[in-house]
């Protein structure tokens, strides 16, 4: 899965989408990884995509990115 810019999609960037910029991929449904507190087994039926928790916005998935999903910083690794 890739941002619109080109980069693919990691878990743990932190993204931002309108005026929350302290969203966090948590899982990769697509890759199988998953955050403590996102489980394959809880999340898996989606079968593609990944989601983002969001401060203010909440839990979102997307089974692509939209264009106005940017990343701010990569996932320390």
């Amino acid at each position: 899965m890739k941002y619109a810019d080109g980069r693919q999609v990691q878990v743990g960037d932190r993204v931002g989408l309108g005026a929350d910029t302290g969203g966090v991929v948590v899982c990769s449904i697509d890759d199988g990884v998953f955050t403590d507190g996102y489980s394959a087994d809880q999340w898996a039926y989606l079968r593609k995509g990944f989601m983002v928790e969001f401060p203010t916005l909440g839990l979102i998935h997307y089974e692509a990115a939209e264009e106005d999903l940017r990343l701010i910083s990569r996932a320390e690794s």
